[in-house]
């Protein structure tokens, strides 16, 4: 099964991805944990540019790709071969991050997008995506207190950041089979709990 964490900067992603691994480890799960853009060599390479300061003359377009080569490097190298053989994989972002932030954020046409992402992952979707949803000043001050470096995306205009939560949104409303929403703005251990609980509904039994 493979089950992707989304949400706007700063809504605590980080935090509860190894909490719900060690969870489902105990539970009997073969569990593999990875983030994006990176997960590879050659991805984190791309991670560099992609969230490196200086860089902030990189064009919509020249991000886009970047994102889409470190995650069909990630596919092939890291997920589909850990799906293949029964495990479980946990995303710290995938494909939907790319519709939010350069779809909506950046208002780049969805229809382009989506056509690129099943190029890019070979068609790979979630089969659960858990939408770790906080209002955008309480995230960007959460990034800004805590120990991450503040990044390129991070630096973006306020305005950018809500159309990034709003596209979130509209994402989830449209699938709701696939998507989970929860409520991020409450203690870790409580946003834990709705974890586990909305993928513990979602999972089979361990092998």
């Amino acid at each position: 099964m493979f089950i992707t964490f989304e949400g706007p900067d700063g809504s605590g992603k980080s935090t509860q991805v190894p909490l719900l691994a060690e969870y489902l480890r105990q539970q009997g799960f073969d569990v593999l944990t990875t983030r994006e853009p990176g997960g590879t060599r050659i991805g984190d390479q791309v991670r560099a540019i992609l969230m490196d300061m200086e860089n902030t003359a990189m064009r919509p377009n020249t991000e886009i790709l970047l994102f889409l080569a470190a995650r069909a490097q990630h596919v092939a190298e890291i997920i589909r071969p850990h799906l293949e053989k029964g495990g479980l994989v946990l995303c710290d972002r995938f494909g939907d991050s790319t519709l939010a932030y350069q779809g909506y954020g950046h208002q780049v046409d969805l229809g382009i997008l989506r056509q690129m992402l099943r190029f890019a992952t070979g068609g790979l979707q979630p089969d659960l995506t858990l939408l770790l949803d906080v209002d955008v000043e309480t995230g960007l001050q959460r990034r800004r207190r805590g120990g991450d470096e503040w990044n390129r995306l991070d630096a973006s205009e306020l305005a950018f950041h809500r159309r990034v939560r709003e596209g979130y949104l509209e994402m989830a409303a449209a699938e709701p089979q696939r998507w989970r929403v929860v409520d991020a703005s409450r203690p870790v251990e409580v946003v834990q709990s709705a974890i586990r609980a909305a993928v513990s509904a979602a999972l089979p039994a361990p092998r």
